[in-house]
């Protein structure tokens, strides 16, 4: 038998899930339990993992809200044979490394990171990977930066490439970018460290957005995949992380 620790969200579904799971289960504490279930939607669950992962726990997700891309199919019946019969996929975040007000913060996305004008002017941005130039000055709304778990959700609205688990890639992708017009992004190694320095804070300054986390006025940023930071997920049969993008390849084909 699994030690669960239940974590809901607070939409009715969730809350219907909860009254259910409680009456049936014990809630251990997440440093006490084998599996953390989340019961929610992808905001939710990208949430969870950013402030459970260090507990080193695996993550089974339950759709309580609506498209429901990083989790299971809600179901009420069997938790502990479905959890027994899932398959666990194993992903990396994203760090991001800035300096506010002298102090260094890092932050973890496990989706994507995005750099957007924080006023009515333009960016004006330049990329570098590694001691590389891609490019000298990016003017536009912005750019992102995806994990291949990510690349399916903003990175494919705006015309990002959608990415396998096992592609070993990130992708580079702008927001409305005006010069240079045609650039479309890039597709880098995930061994690669973005470097994105705002060319002109004080006319054109820029808030950096980890999944869900706003760092406003950025000056500079470095980007990198984490790979000592494990996270584990849980899915069904049929459902899982890997088979869900290749649908979504199919689909933009």
């Amino acid at each position: 038998m699994y030690k669960i620790h239940f974590t809901f969200d607070t939409s009715l579904k969730a809350e219907k899930f909860k009254k259910k799971m409680l009456k049936k289960y014990f809630n251990y504490s997440p440093s006490k339990c084998d599996v953390i279930v989340v019961a929610g939607g992808d905001g939710f669950m990208l949430k969870t993992l950013k402030k459970y992962h260090k507990y080193q726990k695996s993550f089974y997700g339950i759709n309580c809200g609506s498209y429901g891309f990083l989790l299971n199919r809600y179901n009420l019946k069997d938790l502990f044979k479905k959890i027994n019969k899932s398959k666990q996929t194993i992903i990396n975040p994203l760090m991001l490394t800035t300096k506010i007000k002298k102090k260094t913060k890092k932050i973890i996305a496990i989706n994507e990171i995005s750099l957007f004008r924080q006023s009515k002017q333009t960016v004006s941005l330049s990329l570098r990977i590694g001691k590389k130039s891609i490019i000298k000055n990016l003017i536009g709304d912005g750019v992102l930066v995806s994990t291949p778990a990510g690349s399916t959700a903003y990175n494919l609205s705006i015309d990002g490439p959608i990415l396998t688990l096992n592609s070993k890639k990130l992708a580079v992708t702008p927001i409305s970018p005006f010069r240079p017009r045609r650039w479309k992004g890039k597709a880098i190694s995930d061994r690669s460290k973005i470097i994105i320095r705002n060319l002109n804070p004080k006319k054109r300054p820029v808030a950096a957005v980890a999944d869900n986390y706003e760092v406003r006025n950025i000056r500079s940023l470095s980007i990198k995949i984490n790979k000592s930071i494990k996270i584990k997920l849980l899915y069904d049969k049929n459902r899982s992380l890997f088979q869900r993008i290749r649908v979504e390849q199919l689909r933009n084909k």
